[in-house]
C-alpha cells in the first residue's frame, strides 16, 4: 500500500507541475542591455510549452523584423537565457525577445522560422505577441 501512495504521490506531482507550466501566464522579462560580448539575454521566461526566445531586430513601428539571435526553452519558467547574436548588432538598434513555438515544423528542437512563415512562429495568447523589447547598448 505504502509503494502505491508513493507512486500516486509522484504522479499526482509531475503532473501538477506539468500542469502549471501549461498554463502558466506567458512572459518576457529582459532589460537594455550590453550586447558587446554577441550575446543577449532575458533575465526570465515564462512558456506554456517547450519552444523558443527568438529576438528580431525592430524599430519604433515595434514590429517583428528579421532574426538575429534565438535559443531553446523548456516550459515552465527559465532564468537567464542567453541568446548568441548571428549578425552584428550596433549600439542603439531595438531587439525584440518573443516566444515562439515549437509546432508546425518538420524537426523538433531545430528552429525551422523565417520571418511571417508558421513554422516555429511566435505564440499569441488573446491575439497578443508575447515579447519584450530592449535597447542595445
Amino acid at each position: 500500500m505504502r509503494i502505491l501512495t508513493s507512486a500516486t504521490l509522484a504522479f499526482a506531482l509531475t503532473t501538477g507541475a506539468a500542469f502549471a507550466a501549461a498554463h502558466a501566464t506567458p512572459m518576457v522579462e529582459a532589460s537594455d542591455q550590453d550586447v558587446s560580448s554577441g550575446v543577449v539575454t532575458a533575465d526570465k521566461v515564462m512558456a506554456g510549452e517547450n519552444g523558443w526566445l527568438v529576438v528580431h531586430r525592430t524599430d519604433a513601428d515595434m514590429k517583428p523584423g528579421p532574426v538575429v539571435a534565438y535559443a531553446p526553452l523548456r516550459a515552465g519558467e527559465s532564468t537567464d537565457v542567453a541568446a548568441i547574436l548571428q549578425e552584428e548588432v550596433a549600439s542603439g538598434d531595438m531587439l525584440m525577445l518573443m516566444v515562439h513555438s515549437e509546432e508546425g515544423g518538420m524537426k523538433t528542437g531545430v528552429f525551422e522560422y523565417t520571418l511571417g512563415a508558421k513554422e516555429d512562429g511566435p505564440i499569441k495568447p488573446e491575439g497578443e505577441l508575447v515579447m519584450k523589447v530592449v535597447t542595445a547598448k
